[in-house]
């Protein structure tokens, strides 16, 4: 996922100053509360943008994280012979990396024990130096830049496959399947959407195919008339776009406009609802990805799905199912350590071995899920249907 920026004024930081000292109360009335029934509350950080375009994305991975501790807190946990209660703080980084790494200092001076999120790459990688310089443990669940396991942090951990996989599988199909040798790409300059589209470069070349366009937009444009009219005299066989849906349904429509009659290409940013709302008609045809499995092949997304829905009263969006897993791994670390303790239960992270939601979790060495799998899509009639990969392009997710 990308990072979005937004310019901070007077009244968000008022906001943020008012969802801190509102966040303190609760989590003190808890404790206190806590403290009464002899019980220790243990604090679970989840980060994402709780406002502005990715709020859709934002509350439903918060949702899973919730969803994870109240199953936990019904269960029962002890550790070190304490009861325990674990209690979710949620905090809104709006997406942006200079708020990212405000609201991890808030978690680190809160003592949470560990940390769900941030739901974007650009968010995520500033905010995990934090983390990291203050030993909290973090499970990432949307983050799929390749950048942020490769920063040699031993607390970072991502149940996701990620952004490599994604362009190598993309690029397979686009110029295996579809028959694609020109290609146009262009990207958002976000962290999530250069280095995407980068990997997606890469890989066509590497697959026989050509890059004859390189475009670069924004990820608060909204006009694409001159990056499209430019990519049309370039006669590409298939438009990639490495960014968000908020960009890519105006782009798609436009493309129509300006005579652009060929395949619109995505990942995971555009495998969306969103997407296909704001893009109508000229959407149809269009290909994405998902960096994870489809929810026909997630082994637990049935029941899950019906748990979910029964507690917040709408369906999933599109990454609980991993927020979900990742609160999991964290407590199930915890249990194995019988310490909430960063210090003690960080160790047991790299020995997870947990079946999932989304199915079985396990890190290599440097905190990356073992064998991520990338899903592809095609949007026909304005839903959102799997493609199966040849062997040729399965091989190449994995690489």
């Amino acid at each position: 996922m990308q990072a979005f920026r937004f310019t901070l004024g007077a009244l968000a930081l008022a906001t943020l100053a008012a969802c801190g000292k509102q966040g303190a109360e609760s989590a003190a009335t808890d404790a206190s509360s806590a403290a009464a029934d002899n019980v220790q509350v243990v604090k679970i950080g989840s980060a994402n943008p709780l406002t502005g375009p990715f709020a859709h994305w934002g509350r439903d991975s918060d949702n899973g994280v919730v969803l994870a501790v109240e199953e936990a807190n019904a269960e029962g946990v002890t550790l070190g012979g304490q009861k325990i209660k674990f209690e979710v703080v949620s905090e809104d980084d709006q997406a942006d990396p200079k708020v990212a790494t405000q609201v991890a200092q808030r978690f680190v001076d809160a003592g949470v024990a560990g940390v769900v999120g941030h739901l974007t790459s650009g968010a995520t990688i500033p905010a995990s130096r934090i983390y990291s310089d203050a030993g909290v443990p973090m499970v990432a669940a949307s983050v799929t830049s390749p950048k942020f396991t490769q920063q040699g942090y031993a607390n970072t951990f991502r149940i996701i496959a990620n952004d490599t996989q994604q362009g190598n599988a993309l690029a397979a199909h686009a110029v295996g399947a579809l028959g694609a040798k020109k290609i146009a790409v262009i990207d958002d300059r976000s962290t999530y959407g250069q280095g995407l589209a980068d990997d997606f470069a890469r890989a066509v070349e590497a697959a026989g195919g050509k890059v004859v366009k390189r475009e670069y937009t924004t990820n608060s444009a909204s006009d694409f008339m001159a990056i499209l009219t430019s990519i049309k005299g370039s006669q590409p066989d298939l438009v990639f776009y490495g960014g968000m849906d908020a960009q890519a349904g105006p782009m798609v429509k436009q493309m129509k406009k300006v005579g652009l009659a060929v395949p619109y290409m995505g990942a995971d940013g555009v495998n969306t609802a969103e997407f296909v709302k704001l893009g109508g008609e000229a959407a149809n045809g269009s290909y994405a990805s998902s960096a994870g499995a489809s929810k026909e092949k997630m082994p637990g997304y049935a029941t899950f799905s019906e748990r979910f829905k029964k507690r917040f009263g709408g369906d999933i969006q599109a990454y609980a199912p991993y927020t979900y897993d990742a609160t999991r791994v964290l407590i199930d670390a915890m249990k194995r350590a019988d310490s909430a303790e960063p210090a003690k239960y960080l160790a047991e992270l790299p020995k997870t071995k947990l079946d999932g939601v989304t199915g079985p979790i396990a890190f290599d060495a440097k905190g990356d899920i073992v064998g991520g799998t990338v899903t592809l899509y095609r949007l026909e009639n304005g839903a959102w249907k799997t493609v199966e990969a040849p062997a040729a392009q399965a091989a190449s997710a994995a690489k």
